[in-house]
C-alpha cells in the first residue's frame, strides 16, 4: 500500500492546532495599542497592523475554496487590477485596508476566520477542497493554514509559552516535512531525528535543530545564517 505525505500527520488534529494559533494571534492583537499596531513585523516590508490585514484579506480566498467559488475570486482580482500570484493578492488585501479603522479589520478577521475554522472542522479532515491547485485534502489545507498562522504569530511577536514551545516547534517540524514531501522535484531528503531534523541534499548531510529547520521552511531565516543558499532555496515549502 502507498503511503502518502499526510499519513505521516494523522496523530495530529489540525482543526485543534488551526483554532489554538488563530486564539494566540486574537489574543496578542486585542492587548495592543496604537504603537504597537505600528511596529515593524518580521515580515519583511510589513507592520503587525499589515499583518492582520493580510490575515483579514486571505479569507476572501479561503472562501472561495469552501465555497466552490475559484472563479469569481478570479473574476475579483481581475477586476480590481490585481497582479498574478499570491504577492500581488497579498498587497492588495494590505493596502485596502490601511486607510480601516484598525477595530474594524479584527473584526472582519475574527468573523471571517472564525467561518473558516468552523467550516473546514465540519468538513473533516478527508474532504475534498477545490484550490487553484487543484483538489486537496481539507486536512491537508488546514495544516498549511497552521503552519502560515504559527508563522504569522512569530512574525508579530505573540508570546508563547515555554511549556507549549518544545511541542509547537515539532509539529511544526512535521508539518514541514509534510510539505517537503509533498515537492515532487525536491532535491532533499528529510527526516525526523529526535530534536533534529536530518536533511540530505546535494551530496551533504546535515542535522539541523527543529527551530532552525522551522525557520528554514517558511522563509525565516536570518539573511546571515551560514546555511548553503541551494539548501536554503530547497527547504522553503511553506508560506
Amino acid at each position: 500500500m502507498t503511503t502518502r505525505p499526510e499519513d505521516s500527520l494523522a496523530d495530529l488534529d489540525p482543526f485543534d492546532i488551526f483554532d489554538a494559533e488563530a486564539a494566540r494571534l486574537d489574543r496578542y492583537f486585542s492587548g495592543l495599542d496604537e504603537e504597537g499596531w505600528r511596529r515593524p513585523s518580521r515580515a519583511e516590508g510589513w507592520s503587525v497592523r499589515d499583518v492582520l490585514a493580510h490575515l483579514a484579506g486571505e479569507e476572501l480566498y479561503n472562501h472561495a475554496c469552501l465555497d466552490g467559488d475559484l472563479d469569481g475570486f478570479t473574476a475579483t482580482l481581475r477586476r480590481e487590477g490585481v497582479g498574478e500570484g499570491f504577492d500581488g493578492f497579498n498587497e492588495w488585501c494590505v493596502a485596502r485596508r490601511r486607510d480601516l479603522p484598525v477595530h474594524e479589520v479584527l473584526q472582519e478577521w475574527r468573523r471571517e476566520n472564525g467561518d473558516t475554522r468552523a467550516r473546514m472542522r465540519a468538513l473533516g479532515r478527508d474532504a475534498s477542497l477545490r484550490t487553484l491547485a487543484g483538489p486537496y485534502p481539507v486536512g491537508s489545507q488546514t495544516f498549511h493554514y497552521d503552519s502560515e498562522y504559527a508563522t504569522h504569530a512569530d512574525d508579530v511577536g505573540a508570546p508563547v509559552t515555554p511549556d507549549e514551545a518544545d511541542r509547537r516547534f515539532h509539529w511544526r517540524a512535521r508539518v514541514g516535512l509534510f510539505a517537503l514531501a509533498e515537492k515532487e522535484d525536491s532535491e532533499v531528503h528529510a527526516e525526523l531525528a529526535g530534536e533534529r531534523v536530518v536533511v540530505r541534499a546535494y551530496g551533504t548531510t546535515e542535522e539541523l535543530p527543529l527551530p532552525v529547520f522551522v525557520e528554514a521552511t517558511v522563509g525565516r531565516l536570518p539573511g546571515d545564517h551560514p546555511m548553503d543558499p541551494r539548501l536554503r532555496d530547497a527547504l522553503r515549502c511553506l508560506a
